[in-house]
């Protein structure tokens, strides 16, 4: 009986079945920012790169990496381990989730940290270390104990920039070994307990009442001087005025009684009269404010002479004013003198 298949049929679909599956598994396409390391028979042999690769079905198999990644679900971070045989090169970031740790005064606080790498030799990250997230993880925590042990905790929360470059800087010569490059470590949230929480809530409370405080006598401070710089210059001032005003008064007197005795001659006589008469207004000035602060007044026995020395002086010239009027009339001198100049202290007479 003849069969409706030829056995050369036979053996050529067997070529052609054996050959769609050696393209099938043996062709790879790896996608941009991706690597594959393979094995041939158990050990490595080359790295695929992105694009068309074709490997050796049975023979060539790609070696896996063991990958660890936190999902947070409600408040706890949850881990989730996963063989990845695509390796990808660009930048990761692991959120482990936060660690207690002491500082150097004691106190116990909760760091949650970032951790950004990347894997820029993946034979290294597969061959060199078992885990490798799980390593950078550890290592990771362990840094950040020692660079937040070294700690006070108000220098952690002035100093979170120093605590990154400290921890990033001791993790890339282990991590470089495997591999992997550090690109930064960022400290996300520090939790302390309740009760330094609430102490360090009142310290910074009082430290902005001692702030407030400090202003407030710096301004007033500087409103006392103020004051007293302008009490200081006004009574500068002050003096300045009285002196330049005794000056004139003092040469007004002094022009008054060079006029009067120019007018009526200058003799000791006439000097005595004059200056008893000027000694007189001088009294009859001050009296009224005597009168005004008591019932009585007593008139001492020089202001009788004095008013004498007056009422003397004014049968002889008629008074001083007259005599000096009488002087100019008689010189013809009338330039802007009028009759009431004779001095500061004549006026009023």
């Amino acid at each position: 009986m003849d069969l409706p298949f030829s056995p050369g049929l036979i053996l050529s679909l067997i070529i052609v079945v054996i050959g769609i599956l050696v393209i099938v598994k043996g062709l790879v396409i790896v996608r941009q920012s991706e690597v594959l390391v393979i094995e041939r028979l158990g050990s490595f042999h080359r790295l695929l790169e992105s694009g068309i690769n074709i490997i050796i079905p049975f023979i060539e198999q790609p070696r896996a990496i063991t990958m660890i990644r936190y999902r947070k679900m409600g408040e706890e971070y949850h881990p989730i381990t996963s063989d990845e045989i695509r390796i990808d090169r660009r930048e990761t970031v692991m959120d482990f989730p936060g660690q207690p740790v002491v500082t150097t005064d004691n106190v116990t606080v909760t760091i949650n940290g970032a951790l950004y790498y990347q894997i820029i030799d993946p034979k290294r990250a597969v061959y060199e270390v078992e885990n490798m997230s799980q390593a950078v993880e550890v290592l990771a925590k362990t840094t950040l104990r020692s660079v937040v042990g070294k700690m006070e905790l108000d220098k952690l929360f002035e100093s979170r920039a120093e605590v990154n470059n400290e921890i990033q800087a001791a993790m890339e010569e282990p991590a470089s070994k495997w591999g992997v490059k550090i690109s930064r470590v960022e400290v996300q949230d520090i939790a302390m307990p309740e009760e330094v929480e609430t102490a360090m809530r009142l310290q910074m409370a009082a430290e902005r009442k001692r702030r407030a405080t400090v202003t407030e006598a710096e301004g007033e401070k500087a409103a006392a001087i103020a004051k007293a710089q302008g009490q200081r210059e006004s009574a500068i001032l002050n003096a300045q005025g009285d002196k330049e005003s005794a000056i004139l008064r003092a040469q007004g007197e002094q022009e008054s009684i060079k006029l009067v005795l120019n007018a009526i001659g200058d003799s000791e006589e006439n000097k005595r009269t004059v200056v008893g008469y000027l000694l007189g207004q001088s009294y009859i000035k001050v009296l009224p404010n005597m009168a005004g602060e008591g019932e009585r007044v007593f008139v001492p026995y020089e202001s009788s002479a004095l008013l004498g020395s007056m009422g003397m002086f004014r049968e002889m010239a008629g008074s001083p004013e007259d005599a000096v009027a009488s002087h100019l009339r008689a010189n013809g001198n009338h330039s802007g003198l009028r009759g009431g100049v004779v001095g500061g202290a004549a006026t009023g007479g």
